[in-house]
């Protein structure tokens, strides 16, 4: 017999990940389900990691008010969930008298939609505050509430939580088909089977997919390609807020950025494909990306660069969220078309769905008397003092071997990322959660002993060790 869920969330992404830790408040049975080998494997590990303020979306739109609300919840948020966040502000930038139009009509927008503090600068006034900025430059609108935050982290962090909290997280579950009764839903895949009252469809670019196998068809999500380049720490410093030029059609267009570890990034581009699945970066993309950041910023150096890589945005028919229970099935709810400003939203879209759940319950289930909103603070031994290292060595000599030189990770707190919650369990999983392989060397030094430790530590053979699930393997067969 399957195991049998009052609700199921389809997707493990940081929107499906915050609702699962808001529902795991709840004396309910609550299961997380995602079909590749981790959470935060898709959008939400590849994207521009912005907290908006929330001047750019539509007023009234599910985008603008879950931004702003969402804005307000991620200081305390990360707080309590020990994420990195820094609310360094933003600016959107015009370089001609022609674009100082839209900056005032942003500002209009943003103040319909409650974001505060918003402030038109001049020119001077903009490479007072960002020396490195363009000196062209017509004005910019800056906004003080914008911030960074590292998605992978919140994610995983969520998920933790959510999974100390009661919630059972399926890995590699891929729900192909659905049956649907009086009592719910029979979700169904090649990992097996679950029963669920309710499911939550958080599903990112597959949420049109999922929708198709209960009968709804009422909006299509394609795959919007942006890709990025990310410089080195060496460059930290050329900017220090987000800086945007202002927007066209197809987004918020190309931005460069402080990051909370350090680094800066540059990017997305944003082309529109059909493969849901094209992960791959482009000669053209990103050279579009290294000339319009130019325009920006220019004096970066492109020599830093340490890395690229494509995320997928789930751009919807709609332009706008789809946070309802569906036409077809009100036990069946979307939390779906979640793209830019989507990261975040995801606080406030938690706390919105977590009550659309409520309503298809027909109550309001009691909340459990000892649930922790947060997880144990993470080791990171790169942010001590030389004391405080001293002592937690003392405690456990594992914190004392350094496996990664670049990001100074220890094989004490990659244990740590494989025993927790929801753990790692590929290199990729080690390296979202702790940084080995962040670097400048990208893993060409550590990443063979990660995967002597994740071999060790789940006791499998090196071989069956992945990059990131799948047939992503490291090693393919002993040669003596």
């Amino acid at each position: 017999m399957p195991q049998t869920y009052d609700a199921a969330i389809v997707g493990a992404g940081v929107v499906g990940a915050l609702i699962a830790r808001e529902l795991s408040r709840y004396d309910l049975r609550v299961a997380l389900l995602e079909r590749l080998h981790d959470v935060a494997q898709g959008t939400t590990k590849a994207n521009s990691a912005i907290v908006h303020a929330g001047f750019d979306a539509k007023a009234g739109s599910w985008k603008a008010k879950m931004n702003v609300r969402g804005n307000a919840m991620m200081p305390a948020l990360c707080e309590t969930l020990h994420v990195p966040f820094e609310q360094c502000g933003s600016l959107v930038v015009g370089f001609s008298p022609e674009e100082l139009p839209t900056l005032e009509g942003l500002k209009v927008r943003g103040e319909a939609n409650g974001v505060p503090g918003l402030q038109l600068l001049s020119r001077e006034e903009l490479l007072a505050m960002e020396p490195g900025v363009n000196p062209q430059a017509a004005g910019a609108l800056l906004a003080p509430t914008g911030g960074i935050v590292c998605p992978y982290e919140l994610c995983i962090a969520a998920a933790e939580c959510a999974v100390r909290g009661g919630v059972e997280f399926y890995r590699d579950f891929d729900v192909e088909a659905t049956d649907q009764d009086e009592a719910g839903f029979t979700l169904r895949g090649p990992a097996g089977e679950i029963r669920a009252g309710i499911v939550v469809n958080a599903a990112g670019v597959h949420a049109d997919d999922l929708a198709r196998l209960i009968g709804d068809d009422s909006f299509s999500i394609h795959a919007r390609r942006g890709e990025y380049l990310l410089l080195d720490s060496a460059q930290a410093g050329v900017v220090s807020r987000t800086i945007f030029q202002c927007p066209s059609k197809m987004g918020k267009g190309v931005l460069i950025t402080p990051t909370v570890h350090g680094n800066v990034l540059i990017g997305p581009s944003a082309e529109d494909i059909d493969d849901k699945l094209d992960l791959s970066t482009t000669d053209t993309g990103l050279r579009g990306i290294q000339e319009t950041v130019a325009r920006s910023v220019p004096d970066y150096r492109i020599r830093d660069v340490i890395t690229s890589f494509t995320g997928l945005r789930a751009h919807c028919d709609r332009d706008d969220f789809i946070l309802e229970p569906s036409a077809a099935n009100p036990r069946f709810i979307h939390a779906a078309g979640v793209e830019s400003p989507g990261l975040t939203a995801a606080p406030a879209i938690a706390e919105h769905i977590t009550g659309l759940v409520f309503a298809a319950l027909g109550d309001t289930p009691s909340e459990k008397p000892n649930w922790d909103p947060g997880r144990p603070e993470p080791v990171r031994i790169s942010e001590m003092s030389a004391e405080e290292r001293k002592a937690k060595i003392r405690e456990n000599p594992d914190y004392g071997r350094i496996i990664c030189r670049c990001e100074n990770v220890s094989e004490g707190e990659i244990i740590d990322a494989i025993h927790a919650p929801a753990g790692a369990r590929d290199v990729d999983g080690v390296k979202r959660r702790t940084r080995a392989g962040m670097g400048r060397c990208q893993g060409g030094f550590c990443g063979t002993k990660v995967l002597e430790i994740l071999s060790r530590e789940l006791d499998l053979p090196p071989d069956a060790i992945t990059k990131f699930g799948g047939n992503s393997k490291i090693l393919i067969e002993k040669t003596k």
